[in-house]
This record gives structure tokens, C-alpha cells and sequence, in this order.
């Protein structure tokens, strides 16, 4: 009788302990070689690295719905920064004399009136813009915005914030574009509709979009429809 309640106990223990083994993690969606393929010219600071750690503040950034919805979302997001930042070359906008103070707002430009032109995989700009994004990822970008030039992962967290939580423009968030299939076309208007879309300036909407289709190909996924603005 003691042996078989002792192998019982045993079986049940074991059963336990294969409950609680971790899962495998799953393939990171974009491999590094890929990353390198996309982005051939990149700066060193914007580092495959830094994009996984900020991805993964991140828990349904391109991680929501199916697998080709996430490999488009990816896709989609990538091809906007490189946009952006002509191939991740720019970590700072080239013209830095804008004046992206909103002196109306109570805290502020604590950094000066001119500390706030784009940094960035999608060149944060703004003093609200700062302010709001750091007061999400705990960092105080008001009083420092250089740390999104300084720190790769900061700085990819930044433009992963944008694209979270974001309309600009636009009356979605380009995670919710993407996820809810209103196609590519809507990140672009999330992010620079106001002066792309709607026939402002065809030429670089095509630029998006045939990055878009580029990115996409190189991770094996259709791009979808609703491409353009």
C-alpha cells in the first residue's frame, strides 16, 4: 500500500513540475540578418538589441492577433522609421532650430524653447510629446530629451509608445490600423497625415508604402490592402 501511494504522490509531483516548466519562447519575428538586410546603412546606435528590449515593454506590440497581422505590424512600424530617419541613419532631425515649445502648457520647456526637435526611430518632437512619453516609460525626457538620442533603447521605446498609444493626425493609434486591419495607409495618416495624405504629397506616401512592401517581403508575409492614404 506505501509503495503505491509513494509512486502516486511521486506522478503527481512530476505532473506538477511539467506544468511549470516555461514555455519555449517564440522566434523574435524579424532575425538580426534581416534587420541588417532592411536597414543596410543603419547607425550603430540604433542596435537590433535595443529594438528587442523595447519591444518587450511592449506586450502587444506586434504580438497581437494572427501571425501574418503581427509580421505585418512589424513590417509597418519598421518601414515608417526608416522613413523617418532615411534607413536609421538620423538619430537627430538635420534641421535642429525649430521652435517645438508649447509655452501655453504649465511645465513648460524646462530644457529651452528649441530642446525639442525630432530624436528617433520616429523623431519625437514637441515639448508634450516628450513630456507625455516620459511620464509612460518612467524617464523624465522633459528635463533631459537628449536621452533619446543617447540610449538606443530609450529611443526605441519612444517610437513604440508613438505607435501604442498615438493618434497624431489620425483617428487611430497605427497599432490599432494594423491590428483591426485598416491597412498601412492608417499608420501613415497616424503619423503625418496632416501633410501626406489625402493627395498633400503622393510622393512620399509612395516612399512609405513601397518600404512597406519592401519589409514585408523580406519577413515572408503579404502586405495586405488598404496601402495608401
Amino acid at each position: 500500500m506505501f509503495g503505491t501511494r509513494a509512486a502516486a504522490l511521486i506522478v503527481a509531483v512530476l505532473g506538477v513540475f511539467t506544468l511549470v516548466q516555461p514555455a519555449t519562447a517564440a522566434p523574435f519575428i524579424v532575425t538580426e540578418a534581416q534587420f541588417n538586410r532592411m536597414f543596410p546603412s543603419r547607425n550603430s546606435f540604433y542596435t537590433y538589441g535595443g529594438l528587442k528590449a523595447a519591444m518587450g515593454a511592449f506586450g502587444s506590440f506586434a504580438n497581437q492577433g494572427s501571425d501574418t497581422v503581427k509580421k505585418q505590424e512589424l513590417a509597418a512600424f519598421l518601414a515608417n522609421v526608416s522613413h523617418e530617419t532615411g534607413g536609421l541613419v538620423y538619430i537627430r532631425e538635420i534641421n535642429q532650430n525649430g521652435d517645438y515649445c508649447d509655452e501655453s502648457k504649465p511645465y513648460g520647456c524646462p530644457a529651452g524653447t528649441r530642446a525639442y526637435y525630432g530624436r528617433g526611430p520616429i523623431q519625437l518632437s514637441w515639448n508634450f510629446n516628450y513630456k507625455a512619453a516620459g511620464d509612460y516609460l518612467g524617464i523624465n525626457l522633459l528635463k533631459n530629451p537628449d536621452q533619446v538620442a543617447t540610449n538606443a533603447t530609450t529611443s526605441w521605446k519612444t517610437a513604440i509608445w508613438y505607435w501604442m498609444t498615438q493618434n497624431g493626425p489620425g483617428t487611430m493609434t497605427p497599432h490599432s490600423a494594423m491590428v483591426n486591419s485598416r491597412g498601412f495607409g492608417q499608420t501613415i495618416r497616424s503619423i503625418n497625415g496632416s501633410l501626406e495624405c489625402d493627395g498633400k504629397n503622393p510622393g512620399t506616401v509612395e516612399s512609405r508604402v513601397s518600404k512597406y512592401r519592401q519589409f514585408t517581403g523580406i519577413i515572408g508575409v503579404a502586405p495586405g490592402g488598404n496601402l495608401y492614404c
